[in-house]
């Protein structure tokens, strides 16, 4: 009798504290959301772009760049250019994350100085502020 009594109180409790699931993707049809690495990601629908494009962007960053600046004994140096583009299309928050202080300084003032404006991200026709990722390598010739 005992075990049918705690079945019982089982199943109740399962009715009562059960929730109501979401139906369909259609309920959350404002966000798109990734998961990676742990991280739940938003993506825009449209990304910010720069006016000129990616390789143009890449070789200003390069003509920029002044690479005996940098202090290493290493062969090759590397770091992550993080930075975001504001609803406005500015570039802000640029931050270098690697272990070569001087190579971090030197990738940030490079990047900084590029000052053209960037065609910001949209989300349900909104414009909204964007991150951005770059890998930067610098290979040393020994001579």
């Amino acid at each position: 009798m005992k075990k049918i009594g705690i079945f019982f109180c089982l199943v109740f409790c399962c009715f009562i504290f059960a929730q109501e699931s979401i139906q369909g993707p259609t309920d959350l049809n404002e966000l798109v959301l990734k998961g990676k690495n742990g991280r739940i990601l938003i993506e825009a629908e449209k990304p910010a772009a720069f006016p000129l494009g990616a390789t143009v962007f890449k070789d200003k960053i390069i003509k920029n760049f002044k690479s005996r600046k940098i202090i290493s004994k290493a062969e090759t140096e590397s770091c992550e250019i993080t930075f975001v583009i504001d609803k406005e299309g500015n570039m802000t928050d640029v931050e270098a994350f690697g272990s070569n202080e001087s190579f971090n300084d030197e990738a940030v003032r490079a990047v900084s100085k590029i000052t053209q404006k960037w065609i910001p991200a949209e989300m349900n026709r909104e414009k909204v502020r964007y991150r951005f990722r770059i890998p930067l390598t610098l290979t040393f010739n020994k001579k």
